[in-house]
């Protein structure tokens, strides 16, 4: 059985961004946008030093008169104030843009990881924490979001202006900026030792954030378990354990980033040193060079380190974004391992006829759960499965829903191959009443529809006055706008297991299937259940699992399992009447029933 374990590799930096860029296709001329006010930044952020430049060689001019030095002052300041506020302006709308392109690009990854989740089997969501899908969705998706909307535009415009500082140097002086080059080799090797460093490092913490929600989400959910065994103290050790790898990675990754970003800023006052050094040379040998001009050299060679020590955190945030997105794609390529056929038929109806025929399969290979299962059950009909633990029973139901696929044999519904009816046409038609009974947060209404519209409230009754829930419903405050809490925990077992069952009538299904439904309930609600589980003989097909065999009596048919295989089958009757194992699983209850 496949998990997302077995998709974790490590993927080059290039085939991630690749990924990360598809899913900002369709706001492509968006982003061209972006680019192109980009472009406009970049020439405003070029203009300061060259105005400021400037202005010390007006005021230190020697030719012209107080009145024209104020003039062209006052007409540089212009123009550096009419940038500042085109800049403004051009920066409001590119964030904007960029916020509106990140967020929605966001909310697609997120949709597509959430719909990926939905359509892996049962048996793959397994085996991964809750708290790790949970990270996947909410977290790291988060992390990708920065990138899309501060990262990689700013990484660009960042490499960008510094092609452009490097060639205005040039321009503006080449011996300096010679000297200037030979600190630029130390700056790329530091950067590529950051890059390296820091994509390793942000790999373990993502790890390490996965580790302590999942441990957190599993934690929380069986508080009432860890307070009865008095366990509070070894949990609190174990979160301790998982903080403190957190702690170690943070640290790790801040070590990288902390060497990093302190060489860049020597290396910029080491070129700065350069700059001063020989600048002032040039000043008193080159008459064309004014101090003016080496002012506006040494704001451009300042302009030139600022988006290196930047593009430092820009980086930190794109291995960051990287990282996530690697933990994403483990998901996303994790491939569904019950798929539907592109020819798979959608069912119009469903007589509740089904039929095993030699039914064999295994969750681990070769370890057989069901051998050769053959049965047949006809429309209408209520067949129960009795047998010890693993002796298959749950797993013949979860088997008719499709949760799992068998190795070898045929499950036919209505005549029709298990495999070539879609899973979404097959399930529409089954409804189920499990033991361990899951209730969302909101109100019971809502619990009972699932938020289908479609279904009235009218009918919401109808079903729970049909089992019995309205009995405790219509005592509360609220009735059926009644809140439910997280997982149902201001209901007893029994009133849970009630609306689960108007969840499943409401739906008016051809086929209930209840999977020991009534193995955690007090006597009252079992009648209750009891007398529901009678009506629904009348109207659709059930297969019922059952411990407490008082409660499948009048079923139709009783299969005996015992170790993946069909043992006995028949009535309640018939079967006491042989004196086999459903009669011995009898007399066993029945005592039990003696002593209490």
């Amino acid at each position: 059985m496949k998990d997302f374990k077995d998709n974790t590799r490590e993927r080059s930096d290039k085939e991630v961004l690749r990924r990360l860029i598809a899913y900002m296709k369709p706001y492509k001329m968006q982003f061209l946008i972006v680019v192109l006010l980009m472009f406009v930044m970049i020439g405003i952020q070029l203009l300061p030093p060259y105005i400021i430049g400037k202005t010390v060689d007006v005021v230190g001019s020697d030719i012209l008169t107080k009145d024209e030095k104020i003039l062209q002052v006052i007409l540089m300041s212009s123009v550096f104030v009419v940038a500042l506020g085109v800049a403004f302006v051009i920066q409001y709308f590119q964030s904007m843009m960029l916020q509106r392109i990140g967020q929605k690009t966001v909310v697609t990854i997120r949709n597509d990881v959430f719909n990926h989740i939905e359509n892996l089997s049962i048996g793959q969501i397994n085996q991964v924490p809750v708290g790790k899908l949970v990270t996947r969705v909410a977290n790291d998706t988060n992390s990708i979001g920065e990138m899309y909307t501060s990262v990689v535009v700013n990484l660009v415009r960042n490499v960008l202006y510094l092609f452009v500082v490097v060639i205005l140097l040039f321009i503006i002086n080449y011996k300096i900026t010679l000297w200037l080059m030979l600190v630029i080799p130390v700056v790329i090797l530091a950067s590529v030792l950051f890059r390296k460093y820091s994509r390793a490092s942000y790999r373990r913490v993502r790890a390490n954030v996965s580790e302590v929600n999942a441990f957190l989400s599993e934690n929380l959910s069986g508080m009432k378990v860890t307070q009865i065994f008095n366990q509070e103290k070894k949990k609190r050790l174990e979160f301790l354990e998982h903080s403190k790898k957190l702690r170690n990675s943070y640290l790790k990754e801040i070590l990288v980033f902390g060497i990093y970003r302190p060489t860049v800023y020597l290396l910029s006052m080491v070129g700065i040193v350069i700059v001063l050094y020989v600048g002032y040379q040039e000043v008193m040998t080159v008459p064309l060079f004014t101090a003016g001009l080496l002012f506006s050299y040494y704001m451009y060679v300042g302009d030139f380190f600022e988006p290196i020590q930047q593009l430092a955190e820009q980086f930190n945030m794109l291995q960051n974004a990287f990282a996530s997105a690697e933990k994403i794609f483990d998901v996303l390529d994790t491939k569904p391992e019950i798929t539907d056929k592109e020819d798979a038929i959608e069912l119009d109806s469903f007589s509740g006829s089904i039929e095993f025929r030699d039914v064999w399969f295994s969750y681990i290979p070769d370890e057989w759960v069901l051998k050769g299962i053959s049965f047949k059950v006809n429309p209408g009909e209520t067949v129960a499965f009795v047998g010890s633990t693993g002796s298959g029973k749950t797993t013949i139901l979860s088997l008719m829903v499709r949760n799992y696929d068998i190795q070898k044999g045929q499950i036919l519904i209505d005549g029709i191959d298990l495999k070539d009816i879609k899973r979404s046409s097959l399930r529409r038609f089954i409804g189920q009443m499990l033991q361990d009974v899951f209730l969302f947060s909101g109100t019971i209404a809502e619990n009972i529809t699932l938020k289908d519209e479609s279904i009235t409230l009218a009918e919401v009754k109808q079903a729970s006055e049909y089992v019995g829930a309205n009995t405790f419903i219509e005592r509360l405050p609220d009735n059926y706008e009644h809140v439910v809490l997280e997982r149902g925990n201001n209901f007893s077992s029994g009133q849970r297991q009630l609306i689960s069952f108007a969840r499943a009538l409401v739906y008016k299904p051809s086929l209930m299937i209840l999977d020991e439904a009534t193995a955690n309930i007090d006597s009252e609600t079992e009648e209750l259940i009891q007398a529901s589980m009678e009506k629904m003989m009348n109207i659709s097909t059930m297969l019922i699992v059952a411990h407490r065999l008082s409660t499948i009596q009048h079923a139709d048919r009783i299969i005996v399992m015992q170790k993946g295989e069909i043992k006995e089958s028949g009535s309640h009757q018939e079967l006491l009447k042989t004196k086999g194992i459903y009669h011995s699983l009898y007399q066993l209850q029945y005592e039990d029933k003696s002593r209490e």
